[in-house]
């Protein structure tokens, strides 16, 4: 009888410290969310509303490649790189090339774009809830946390995954129209974010000739192609000779990297609580 007592008096006990996690603490982790996540959307740079100023203009030095065959200067503004000053030395004869933006042409980064819509999405999960509002299960709060960490998974994943591309979707993409003067045949490049970098690469093609005794193999999507990969390009085949890589570092993309980090782990910490 007095153990039965004891049994019912504990189960009151955890009912009512569920149900202070439910009506308390569940509030207090959603407006910590809502803090930590603001301040992620603001590194991204980007006026969301009409009250804003416009977006500061950041200059980037890209790190130098091997044998210094690529140097150059990015300009960022928000998700948009508005101007962007390469140069090129040609391995074959060491000639320098210099590429500019043209005045008219920006190059939208849509994995930036992508990364903070998924934390605008995330925020509008948790603010679609005032403080007013009682959750009545553990279940209720659970689908909650899941739907807030899918997006910032999204988020996190849009940084740190670029896009495997095909080399003919790289020469067709709007970026080789870009440059003033135009790039040369032979020339591909290809802009991209990976963690906390801003990534170029530069592709140097040798044509093919329609007799070449090569086994032509076209290669697939990559994110990073290598020499020796080849590709075909309306009626011309071509070999990537050459591949520079180059990239800077952007701060603020670290700093919303650490944010959906710490956010992820305090949405799976409240979790672990409801599910105790």
């Amino acid at each position: 009888m007095a153990a039965a007592m004891a049994s019912a008096a504990e189960r009151a006990v955890l009912e009512e410290e569920f149900k202070w996690l439910l009506q308390e603490e569940v509030h207090g982790v959603l407006r910590q969310l809502q803090d930590i996540l603001k301040e992620a959307s603001h590194r991204f740079a980007l006026p969301v509303g009409v009250t804003e100023g416009p977006v500061k203009q950041e200059n980037f030095m890209l790190g130098t490649s091997s044998a210094d065959q690529v140097k150059g200067v990015l300009m960022l503004q928000g998700d948009a790189l508005c101007q962007a000053d390469i140069n090129l030395k040609m391995p074959r004869n060491n000639q320098l090339l210099h590429f500019t933006f043209r005045e008219d042409k920006q190059w939208k980064l849509q994995q930036i774009q992508d990364a903070r819509n998924h934390v605008n999405q995330a925020i509008y999960l948790l603010t679609n809830r005032d403080v007013n509002y009682q959750f009545k299960t553990g279940s209720e709060v659970l689908k909650l946390m899941d739907a807030v960490m899918l997006q910032l998974t999204r988020a996190r994943n849009r940084l740190t995954t670029p896009a495997t591309l095909t080399l003919p979707e790289i020469a067709s993409s709007g970026l080789t129209k870009m440059f003033t003067p135009a790039l040369p045949s032979d020339i591909l490049v290809n802009f991209y974010i990976n963690l906390n970098k801003l990534c170029l690469t530069v592709y140097q093609l040798h044509a093919l000739q329609p007799n070449s005794t090569k086994n032509f193999r076209p290669t697939g999507g990559s994110i990073l192609h290598n020499p020796g990969a080849m590709f075909e390009c309306g009626s011309q085949r071509y070999e990537v000779s050459h591949v520079h890589k180059v990239e800077c570092v952007v701060p603020w993309l670290n700093d919303a990297l650490v944010f959906f980090t710490v956010s992820l782990q305090l949405c799976q910490q409240l979790k672990d609580k409801v599910l105790l």
